[in-house]
C-alpha cells in the first residue's frame, strides 16, 4: 500500500479522529446591557458541540424544549450539547476553552443561527446584513470589532426576549424561533450533506472497512499508518462567542519518518 492508498486521506488533508473540528476560543470579554461580558446567543441545526475548558471562569446559558439553564464552567469542565441548543457563553474571568465541533466544516458552512429579534429573522436581507461582519482586511479591525459588538448585542436582545417568552409558558416563541432559522439556511441544506457525506460520514465507513480488513486477516492496511499535526492559522477570527484560533485540516502535516512502503 502506497502513500497515495492510504484509507485515510481526503485529498492533501487528513481528517481529524471522526470528521470533527477543533479551535480554541478566547471568549469575549465585552460588557453587555444585562450587566455580564461573553459572546452571541445563537443555535446550531445539525451539529454537537462540545466545550473544554482550559481557563478562566464562566458559563453557558442555554434554551431548549425543556427550558432554561445556566451550566457553570471552570478548568476541567467537559459539557456538549446537542442540535437545537440555543447557547450564550458568559465570561466571568478570563473564559478560555477548547471547542470540538461535530461535521468538520459544516458550522463554518452556515450550520448556526443567531437569536435576532423576530422581526429581523423574518427577514433574510435583514438577517444577513445583521450576521456579517466586515473584512478586517479591508476596512480595518476596529470597524469588524464595532460590527461584532452590535451583532452580539443584537443576538443578546433577542435571546433575552425568547428566554422571556419561554418563561412565560409561550412555547410557541421557540417553535417560531426553529422554523424561522430554517428558512433562512434551508437552502444550504443540499450543500451540508455533501460535505458530511464527505467529511463524518466517509470516516465511519473508513472504520468500517478497517474492521472489515481486520476480520478477514487482513493487516495491510496498518502499513498506511502515519501521523499529522495541523498547523493553526495565524490570525484569531473574530467568531460568534469570542476570538477563533482555528485549526484546517488542509493545513495539516505530515510529522516523522517516511513509510516503509511509500516509496
Amino acid at each position: 500500500m502506497t502513500a497515495e492508498s492510504s484509507p485515510y486521506r481526503d485529498g492533501d488533508a487528513l481528517l481529524l479522529p471522526g470528521g470533527v473540528g477543533v479551535s480554541q476560543l478566547d471568549v469575549y470579554d465585552w460588557p453587555t446591557a444585562d450587566d455580564s461580558h461573553g459572546g452571541s446567543p445563537h443555535m446550531h441545526l445539525t451539529c454537537m458541540e462540545a466545550y473544554v475548558v482550559v481557563g478562566g471562569e464562566g458559563a453557558v446559558q442555554t434554551l431548549t424544549a425543556g427550558g432554561q439553564q445556566e451550566s457553570e464552567l471552570r478548568p476541567g469542565t467537559t459539557l456538549w450539547f446537542t442540535p437545537g441548543t440555543i447557547h450564550r457563553l458568559i465570561n466571568s474571568a478570563d473564559l478560555r476553552i477548547v471547542v470540538v465541533m461535530q461535521n468538520n466544516g459544516l458550522p463554518e458552512a452556515g450550520d448556526a443561527v443567531f437569536t435576532f429579534p423576530p422581526e429581523i429573522l423574518d427577514d433574510p436581507a435583514a438577517y444577513a446584513q445583521a450576521a456579517t461582519l466586515p473584512s478586517p482586511a479591508v476596512e480595518g479591525h476596529a470597524a469588524a470589532e464595532a460590527a461584532a459588538r452590535a451583532r452580539r448585542d443584537l443576538a443578546i436582545e433577542g435571546f433575552g426576549r425568547l428566554r422571556d417568552e419561554i418563561a412565560a409558558g409561550r412555547d410557541e416563541a421557540l417553535l417560531r424561533f426553529h422554523e424561522q432559522a430554517l428558512a433562512l439556511v434551508g437552502g444550504k441544506l443540499a450543500d451540508w450533506e455533501q460535505r458530511w457525506r464527505a467529511g463524518a460520514l466517509a470516516e465511519a465507513e473508513r472504520t468500517g472497512a478497517q474492521l472489515a480488513a481486520l476480520k478477514s486477516g487482513d493487516v495491510s492496511r496498518l502499513r498506511a499508518a502515519e501521523i499529522r499535526q495541523i498547523v493553526p492559522r495565524d490570525d484569531r477570527r473574530l467568531g460568534m462567542c469570542g476570538r477563533l484560533t482555528t485549526y484546517p485540516v488542509e493545513r495539516a502535516n505530515e510529522v516523522g519518518g517516511t513509510r516503509p512502503d511509500a516509496g
